[in-house]
């Protein structure tokens, strides 16, 4: 049985964090909804409870019973939810005199406890709160403070209870991975034995108990998600896996020959679908974002549908959703940020069953278990690309000539990026195809043609992200050769803006 650690999610926008966290700590854990625990679990070790946008003395505040688990696991509430843990069992939190946010340093803390094994005092941490613990139930004890903040953290005594007010989870806390780790291994007593190999034989076993001999379809992006999960089945069923990669006609330059080279030498028995005339025919006069989104989806759900009937019994459609697509936080509070990248409807419209073998990975475990299958480096540290493909970074309408002058200008952004050592230290990179023209001047001749912008970010997890610090001499080299060698383009931008307020994307 697979031990875990249960993180209850009372809405905070860096629960997601608190489990990358756990997991980097070679430890199982599940992101649940606050109010969704799961009674009867044995696997369960202990609870972390994570912040909230709310107040612990709203009305619309996220509530538990905490009796359902006090004393049956260790818990440790984070932000919202220790303020939670000492309002509920009696003390008092209260609107802090100033918004408590940013660098704070422990200026004592209780060295004895277990929760600070191996911590400094004075070291780094980040608070991001409203509110503060103002005073503790008799049988609580402060373990922590900083200049700002009286009870920084606590202990119920006799109980294995702790709460801090401030991030462990976030980077700025400089040793909260240590914190975290003090909790899961010396407090819930987890052994640390989760890993990609241990995931990866879990899974092939609970994928062939799953599906038997079902036939199974998945479809291909060309992304490291699709990818992983496409391999994976493919080690649990073999030939009853038969993959489908469309090319709507604005994938990278070469890639859908490039891709599909690269699942035939992984063994993986795949269909290759040019749709792109279909594509650039419906596309053709649409400017709108969102239309185009809508327009490739449904193009994706009819070009796929009438591949996979070719198929016969086909029981099963796998996708590569992961793990951040799936947590249930975003329901809690009713704001979305960011909608899921598979495409939906198709489950429904083929009446199949779903296989998400890679559901319970964050990004950089999914590529943890590539590289443990062995699957090539460049395919596991591609880039992420948006499902539209080009189509999003091509403002107004799409034109096959729009997407022949966009690919050739991106295959020398990225190329470059990798000719320089440089495009593992970027998240996200791509050329973006302006509606506009500019004057510029080649030989002794005036031109009027195309400008393109560079977007380069690095980030962690695309929640946030901050324009990539490139070389000056880098961006004039790849300015250059695109003017030189793209026909259609004198002027090359780039983008330097963070998300928020931008997106990665310009559409």
């Amino acid at each position: 049985m697979q031990e875990k650690i249960i993180i209850l999610d009372f809405g905070s926008q860096t629960t997601q964090l608190i489990g990358r966290r756990v997991r980097e700590l070679d430890t199982y854990c599940e992101i649940l909804p606050y109010n969704k625990f799961p009674k009867g679990d044995e696997s369960i070790k202990g609870v972390i409870l994570s912040g909230s946008p709310f107040s612990v003395y709203d009305e619309k505040a996220f509530k538990i019973v905490l009796d359902d688990i006090r004393g049956k696991y260790p818990i440790l509430g984070i932000c919202y939810g220790a303020q939670f843990i000492a309002y509920t069992c009696g003390g008092t939190v209260e609107p802090a005199g100033t918004r408590e946010y940013g660098r704070a340093h422990l200026s004592a803390f209780d060295t004895d406890n277990v929760l600070f094994k191996g911590i400094r005092l004075g070291t780094q941490v980040w608070m991001s709160h409203g509110d503060t613990i103002t005073s503790i139930p008799a049988n609580f004890k402060k373990i922590a403070s900083t200049d700002e903040v009286a009870i920084a953290a606590y202990q119920v005594e006799n109980e294995q209870i702790w709460g801090v007010q401030f991030h462990p989870e976030v980077y700025h806390t400089e040793e909260g991975t240590q914190l975290l780790k003090n909790f899961v291994v010396d407090i819930c007593g987890c052994k640390q034995d989760w890993s990609p190999a241990s995931f990866i034989e879990s899974t092939v076993a609970e994928l062939r108990a799953q599906l038997g001999d079902d036939k199974v379809v998945l479809g291909l992006s060309g992304g490291v998600d699709s990818s992983v999960a496409a391999v994976l089945l493919n080690r649990a069923i073999g030939k009853n896996l038969t993959c489908i990669f469309v090319d709507h006609g604005m994938l990278r330059k070469n890639e859908f020959k490039n891709v599909l080279h690269d699942y035939e030498c992984l063994g993986l028995n795949v269909i290759g679908v040019d749709a792109s005339a279909k594509f650039f025919g419906e596309l053709a006069g649409v400017t709108e974002p969102e239309r185009k989104r809508k327009i490739i989806g449904k193009g994706f759900i009819d070009v796929f549908d009438e591949e996979a009937h070719k198929i016969k019994d086909v029981k099963w459609l796998a996708q590569g959703t992961i793990y951040p697509d799936c947590i249930e936080s975003l329901s809690i509070t009713g704001t979305v940020i960011k909608s899921h990248h598979n495409v939906g409807g198709l489950p429904e419209k083929m009446n199949l069953k779903l296989c998400e073998p890679l559901r319970l990975l964050f990004k950089d475990e999914v590529r943890r278990v590539g590289r443990e299958l062995g699957m090539p480096e460049h395919l596991i540290t591609r880039h992420p690309f948006p499902g539209p493909g080009l189509a999003v970074r091509i403002l107004g309408d799409i034109t096959p000539e729009k997407v022949r002058i966009l690919q050739d200008a991106d295959d020398i952004f990225i190329q470059g990026l990798r000719d320089w050592n440089l495009y593992n230290e970027v998240w996200q990179a791509g050329v973006v195809l302006l509606p506009v023209q500019s004057v510029g001047v080649m030989g002794d001749e005036r031109t009027y043609e195309r400008a393109v912008a560079l977007r380069a970010v690095t980030s962690t997890d695309a929640m946030t992200a901050d324009w990539a610090k490139l070389p000056y001499e880098f961006l004039g080299k790849v300015s250059n050769e695109i003017i030189n060698k793209v026909k259609g383009v004198n002027r090359v931008v780039y983008d330097i803006s963070s998300k928020p307020p931008s997106t990665i994307e310009w559409e």
